[in-house]
This record gives structure tokens, C-alpha cells and sequence, in this order.
């Protein structure tokens, strides 16, 4: 049903983002948790940092850290894909389609309207790049 649906993606957002800033957050604190040091340079996050996507549950992950680099770290497109290309990894334990998850556009453009945009972005780069466009 519909709203078992935007239930599950409002769920998996959530989690996410929440995840995500915890990261980000741990990374920025000096490994001693002391304030007064803070790691800036968010390109060596890929160094103590592996975030591994099971499945399709985490998959937002990647638009959303594209979204905290990008839009609240101010960093180009190019940097923000770097660190996130060798941030995330994935890992899929089944290829029926049944078990991978899908959303509407619709509601994906409704409750993530800037995670969409960006999602439209890395597909229109990566069919760049094959040659496609």
C-alpha cells in the first residue's frame, strides 16, 4: 500500500541521514573527542571511513552524503563524488526483483525532492561518461 510505502521511505531516511551525520560528526571530532581539534579536510574521510550499503535498505545514503558535501559542506560535485565513491560500498545478496526495493517518483519527489535532483544528476553523469548522452 501507498502508505506502507512512505512509511518505509520516511523509515530508511531517517536512519540514513541520522547515520550519516553521526559519521560526519565522529569524523570532525579529533580521536581523543576533544573540541578544540577538528578534522576540516573532509577528502581523507575515505581513509578511516568505510560505510558498507546492504542491500537496498542504505541506498540512500549515497544521495544523501552527496547532499551533506554539496549543500552543508560546500564542496564542488566532483570532490563530494570523489569522497563518496570511496566512502560507500555495496553489497547485494539477491537478484530478484521482487527483493529490491523501488519508490515512485512522485513520492520520492514529494517528501525527497533535493535527494531526486541529485539522483537525476549521478544518472545523467554516469550515461555521460558511458557515452550515452
Amino acid at each position: 500500500f501507498f502508505e506502507g510505502k512512505e512509511l518505509r521511505l520516511k523509515q530508511e531516511y531517517f536512519v540514513v541521514a541520522a547515520t550519516l551525520q553521526d559519521i560526519i560528526r565522529r569524523f570532525k571530532a579529533s580521536k581523543f573527542g576533544s573540541t578544540e581539534f577538528v578534522r576540516l579536510d573532509l577528502s581523507k574521510m575515505p581513509d578511516k571511513v568505510a560505510i558498507q550499503l546492504n542491500d537496498t535498505h542504505p541506498a540512500l545514503a549515497i544521495p544523501e552524503l552527496m547532499r551533506i558535501l554539496v549543500d552543508i559542506e560546500k564542496l564542488d560535485w566532483e570532490k563530494a563524488w570523489d569522497i563518496v565513491i570511496r566512502t560507500c560500498a555495496y553489497t547485494n545478496h539477491t537478484v530478484l526483483p521482487e527483493a529490491l526495493e523501488r519508490w515512485p517518483v512522485n513520492l520520492f519527489q514529494n517528501l525527497l525532492p533535493r535527494h531526486l535532483e541529485i539522483i537525476y544528476e549521478i544518472n545523467r553523469r554516469h550515461l555521460e561518461v558511458r557515452g550515452v548522452l
